[in-house]
């Protein structure tokens, strides 16, 4: 095992001796990182990996998750500006963290390169592709740094969901990797449930993808596509303040002058979990839950939701003082590859209680493509090719079907130029939109 000499220039052949991996870890350490743990890019969990690791960096061999922690209180403080604050303040020091490694590394004759902790990202095909370049949580997970909880985020040990995480890609093999957790931080107290102010999370652990996309991350991506289209769709300066409120334009602006900004995050916030963060709740739940839980929860604020999903009506029914904001879906298919992949994503439970169907659909045209789709018991199924006995055939050109998708051409229109054509009940059709509001 070796870790080369400052001095050494940077043609280290890929095949040396595998790096020391104590001097690999006490770098990170030394440049800040608060945890660290090595993996090697065959671990089975990192399969999914792959493949976007390998076109931004095909050298990689061993991957170095860190962890930096979060403070506590400005993360939990009802005020979005505090809260942000925190999570850029900290964000801008893990990717700075991360870029003296490699530097550290490269100075020693080792090819590395740091992927963002968050943004920027890979932008090119999305939302058909995912934008980041590794996630960072499954390389923590299977680093050993952590176990993903009911919130679908990373719970450490010791600093609970308190985290931001990053990876560095090192281009050699490592002498020792960690071993995963073998426990879970996360003990199902459901409090991210509780406080979601739009139900994405559910007790079952079912996670509503969409809910979660449109209102915490009003301020990026998807949602902010839709706020420049309703700036183009205004006929007036008043004709847009009916659409889009003062408070709320001048929310964009600070988005895009200090870093956009999370509309929720409520589900770290009032997470008990970790080492360092669960005495509090141990020792006194209901003081944990008025101290921590309730602020958020009684906050009065704007909730962006689609009209006609679970998260419109789980907002009208648990927090009826909060302010709905109806909006477009922050997620929208821009290629039939991405419609059917985004199903499993869009997909809204509680409006497909009591369907039970079995759906063919065939795209013609340059997205040609077959599918099944599978709706039972509130479950969803989407099936490669044409299986099962359907009850409703859908024939679609697969360029008009996103038209109609992103709500430029009517489903009458389609059914009158010949660009849809239906096999079964049309009610079957209806029945399925109900499902995936847009």
């Amino acid at each position: 095992m070796t870790l080369l000499s400052p001095e050494a220039p940077d043609t280290a052949p890929e095949t040396a001796a595998p790096l020391a991996s104590s001097d690999i870890l006490q770098i990170a350490r030394d440049c800040g990182a608060d945890d660290c743990a090595l993996v090697s890019l065959d671990h089975p969990a990192l399969a999914p990996e792959r493949d976007g690791i390998g076109a931004a960096f095909p050298a990689a061999r061993s991957l170095l998750a860190l962890v930096v922690r979060m403070n506590r209180e400005p993360v939990r403080s009802p005020a979005r500006s505090i809260s942000n604050l925190e999570f850029h303040r900290t964000g801008h020091a893990i990717d700075d963290i991360a870029r003296a490694i490699v530097r550290r590394l490269e100075d020693r004759g080792v090819r590395a390169l740091n992927p963002a902790m968050a943004f920027p990202m890979e932008m090119d095909d999305f939302p058909r592709k995912r934008g980041w370049v590794v996630s960072h949580k499954r390389v923590a997970q299977a680093a050993g740094l952590g176990r993903m909880g009911l919130h679908r985020n990373l719970i450490h040990p010791k600093f609970g969901s308190f985290v931001l995480l990053d990876t560095v890609l090192i281009a050699a093999e490592c002498d020792a990797f960690a071993e995963e957790l073998d426990f879970n931080p996360c003990f199902e107290c459901k409090l991210c449930v509780a406080a979601c102010p739009v139900g994405a999370l559910k007790p079952d652990g079912y996670f509503d993808f969409s809910a979660c996309l449109t209102h915490n991350y009003q301020q990026f991506m998807g949602g902010f596509a839709n706020f420049v289209e309703d700036i183009a769709d205004s006929r007036s300066a008043a004709d847009f303040r009916k659409k889009v409120s003062y408070a709320e334009t001048v929310q964009r602006w600070q988005s895009l002058s200090y870093g956009p900004n999370y509309n929720a995050a409520y589900c770290l916030a009032v997470c008990p979990a970790g080492e360092d963060v669960i005495g509090a709740y141990r020792a006194d739940k209901g003081r944990y839950l008025r101290d921590v839980v309730d602020p958020l929860t009684a906050r009065t604020e704007p909730v962006y939701v689609v009209k006609g999903t679970d998260a419109a009506d789980h907002v009208a029914k648990r927090f009826p003082h909060k302010r709905i904001r109806w909006v477009r879906s922050a997620a929208r298919a821009t290629s039939i590859e991405g419609f059917l992949f985004g199903m499993n994503l869009s997909f809204q439970p509680g409006k497909a209680a009591g369907l039970k169907a079995v759906y063919h659909f065939t795209f013609t045209g340059p997205q040609a493509a077959k599918a099944t789709v599978v709706i039972d018991n509130r479950k969803l199924r989407v099936l490669s090719g044409h299986e099962l006995k359907p009850d409703l055939r859908v024939t679609a050109r697969g360029e008009s079907w996103l038209r109609f998708l992103n709500k430029e051409v009517s489903l009458l229109r389609l059914f009158a130029t010949g660009a849809l054509r239906l096999k079964g009940p049309p009610r079957l059709l209806a029945a399925f939109g109900k499902c995936f509001p847009s």
